[in-house]
């Protein structure tokens, strides 16, 4: 895909256990449908991580969060807000959380937002939108070189009744 491609995608929900699996399938699918169909895994994997912390850590007062997907063309970043004004921190010896976050993508960070929450983001570059091609529809007809061949007859023996009854043709070779 070249050049710049200005898409994004806004999402705010209720943050609940139940809406995390839910909110991975619409980025998925949001994703999908920007032809970036091998980014699918890491960024969900990624994405389940910040949607968790949201759930498990924020106090968000109102309740809502929200799920941000940019994608330029060159690189993809996925943001999620709350309204909890505390940063999360990356433990040192921690392999989930931030540390996963940060070992699925290229770069992530932390900022607080005009309505005194969060925001918590990563990116991932990639060079081009890997686009799936859609399979192929399958013909009505078979192409000429694809038909089956015909049903093959007997050769005709000398001495068969229906050989003796056909005369030569002018111009026809006798076998």
């Amino acid at each position: 895909m070249a050049g710049v491609v200005n898409r994004r995608y806004h999402l705010a929900c209720e943050p609940t256990r139940e809406r995390l699996s839910q909110m991975r399938r619409i980025a998925a699918a949001h994703l999908r449908h920007w032809g970036l169909d091998l980014q699918v895994a890491p960024v969900c994997a990624a994405l389940d991580e910040l949607l968790r912390n949201v759930v498990e850590h924020a106090d968000t007062g109102d309740g809502r969060c929200a799920l941000e997907l940019r994608w330029s063309g060159r690189q993809l970043t996925v943001s999620v807000s709350d309204r909890d004004p505390r940063l999360p921190r990356l433990h040192s010896a921690s392999t989930g959380g931030l540390a996963r976050v940060a070992a699925l993508s290229d770069s992530w960070g932390t900022c607080a937002t005009e309505d005194g929450g969060k925001a918590v983001w990563f990116t991932r570059k990639v060079a081009d939108a890997e686009r799936v091609p859609l399979p192929q529809a399958v013909p009505e007809t078979l192409a000429p070189e694809a038909q089956p061949l015909p049903v093959s007859l007997p050769v005709p023996q000398e001495g068969d009744p229906v050989l003796a009854e056909q005369p030569l043709r002018a111009g026809a070779e006798a076998r």
